[in-house]
């Protein structure tokens, strides 16, 4: 049984990863400040966590969360290219000197390994598909490029300090719990809602740009996966977490008219600064490097998050 801090546990994607370790029958701390994460995601393992309610901007909280932690997944985060570009210095705050707290104080703990939640989005817009880790980086937003700098923190940690840790660059993930009543929702819980009201989903530029959309469960497993990879296989390694497929947003709303039985057309508006038009992933790393194999792929993982927000909302 191994003890796991999960840093944004009451988020999207902080929570599934919960909910699995404790199914899994591992012991699970979650430090979440609520900026974004919701209690409600926990519902159902509140007994079986330990919830420190705490920021990853003060160090006190991290040192405080991290006592006898043993694998870090760090998941904490604020999101959205938009947000970002609203406001830079938040992002900057909460994504890069919180990775930094949260990989300085690991140090310190004696962690044996931190596994970093980093974002497709460092690639930015380069033409090249699919996107491999060895391409140079071209970020497009301030969430980019906090993404990037939390890896080259990892990296340098691992280096110079022997701390190990493993990037793991997200493409479009999607599923149960993720919120899609933020103003920054990511478009396909807001698809999802909009289509439920019998509304015309809203796509910014001409539908066609596309996106390795992920379901969350295959980064659940990428994480676990990267926890347990044998001792020194891993050292400041960057992979890749997708299906390794892409669709466009047009290909999103006919697979969502098709599961809601509707026939709804998407109402098209400007494209949006910071916006990739093309994502697409090559997962040839993270198959040599963790054994990960996507066990579910874009229309069943569209099924299943429709039925989810179907139940729930």
């Amino acid at each position: 049984m191994t003890t796991y801090l999960v840093t944004g546990g009451a988020g999207f994607i902080g929570s599934n990863i919960a909910h699995e370790l404790v199914r899994r029958g591992h012991r699970v701390r979650v430090l979440d400040n609520f900026a974004t994460g919701r209690r409600a995601n926990l519902s159902g393992i509140e007994g079986r966590v330990e919830l420190i309610e705490g920021d990853l901007c003060r160090p006190a909280d991290v040192e405080k969360a991290l006592e006898g932690v043993e694998v870090v997944l760090h998941q904490g985060a604020l999101g959205s290219v938009p947000r970002s570009v609203a406001d830079p210095l938040a992002t900057h705050e909460a994504n890069v000197t919180g990775t930094l707290h949260v990989l300085w104080a690991s140090r310190a703990a004696g962690v044996r390994r931190v596994v970093y939640a980093s974002s497709s989005s460092v690639y930015g817009d380069t033409p090249t598909l699919p996107k491999r880790e060895d391409m140079p980086p071209a970020p497009l937003s301030p969430y980019a490029v906090s993404k990037l700098a939390g890896e080259h923190y990892c990296s340098v940690f691992a280096g110079v300090y022997g701390l190990e840790t493993v990037s793991l660059r997200y493409f479009n993930v999607f599923g149960p719990r993720q919120d899609p009543a933020s103003e920054y929702a990511a478009v396909i819980p807001k698809f999802i809602r909009a289509m439920l009201r019998g509304e015309r989903p809203a796509v910014f530029g001409d539908g066609t740009q596309s996106r390795d959309f992920t379901y969350v469960d295959n980064v659940v497993t990428a994480n676990l996966l990267a926890a347990e990879a044998p001792a020194g296989s891993l050292r400041g390694a960057v992979c890749n977490v997708a299906c390794g497929e892409h669709s466009t947003l047009l290909d999103l709303v006919a697979a969502l008219n098709d599961v809601l039985g509707t026939r709804l057309e998407p109402i098209f508006r400007p494209r949006r600064p910071g916006d990739v038009l093309h994502s697409h992933a090559a997962i040839g790393r993270a198959e040599a490097l963790l054994g990960y194999r996507p066990g579910l792929r874009f229309a069943e993982g569209i099924r299943r998050t429709v039925e989810w927000v179907q139940a729930h909302e």
